[in-house]
């Protein structure tokens, strides 16, 4: 398969773009500063299947030069990126401290970023057989989540709005679109370190980014017939859920 990962220079976005490039699947990594060296401690090397496309999804232009930098055909477009306030997840953070100018570019990230690249790629998705979108979200986004920061939740919030009406206007072009609603993540440990180890972190008030690869390959490998259509997942030890 032809993937695209909006978001791929760390944390979870490296972690998928080495777990499904492993699985043989050909990669394209989008981040704005793409990692100096593709090394990686997985076996066999992924980095055999692995293209980085450096982009910036805050810039107005950068939607259309992903188009250009992509595969005729793209069977999966996730979309992982997102950025929060400063302060955010601290018992520091204050939306009214917050700059105008902070504010609008974590809605060019969060949701003007995904409605134009998804805009700029959609065509080259519907070429496939099977095209599948999934939408990184949050736990922040849902109702009622318990979380006070106010404009990442917004717009975590929105993309489920996004989903519904890409679900609806192509439905009968096969396209799939799963939202998934991740809790917090650990990112600290890639998949080079070993599951058990991984979830002992936080003392499991975090997910291993290992978790979410496993979800994620399930969802590549469903038939046409099905998709998830949203999937929260959050950490078994976080007092919201």
């Amino acid at each position: 398969m032809n993937i695209m990962i909006i978001g791929a220079s760390m944390g979870l976005g490296r972690a998928l773009m080495d777990g499904l490039a492993q699985d043989g699947n050909t990669l394209y990594g989008v981040a704005r500063r793409p990692p100096s060296t593709l090394a990686s401690s997985l076996h066999p090397d992924p980095s055999a299947h692995q293209h980085w496309i450096s982009a910036d999804l805050s810039e107005p232009d950068a939607a259309s030069q992903l188009a250009t930098a992509c595969p005729d055909l793209l069977d999966v477009l996730i979309y992982n990126l997102g950025i929060w306030e400063d302060t955010a997840f601290s018992p520091e953070y204050d939306f009214l401290s917050q700059s105008d100018q902070a504010l609008r570019r974590l809605v060019d990230v969060n949701l003007t970023g995904a409605l134009l690249a998804i805009r700029h790629l959609l065509p080259n998705m519907l070429r496939s057989s099977q095209p599948r979108l999934i939408l990184t979200g949050s736990t922040s986004g849902l109702r009622q989540s318990g979380r006070p920061e106010v404009a990442f939740g917004a717009t975590k919030f929105a993309l489920s709005g996004l989903a519904d009406s890409l679900r609806e206007g192509y439905r009968n072009q096969g396209l799939a679109v799963t939202c998934l609603q991740l809790g917090y993540l650990n990112t600290e440990d890639g998949l080079d370190v070993p599951l058990r180890a991984a979830a002992e972190r936080d003392q499991g008030e975090t997910i291993p980014v290992h978790d979410v690869l496993t979800i994620v390959r399930s969802l590549l490998q469903l038939s046409p017939a099905s998709f998830v259509r949203e999937l929260t997942l959050p950490a078994l030890r976080d007092p919201r859920f």
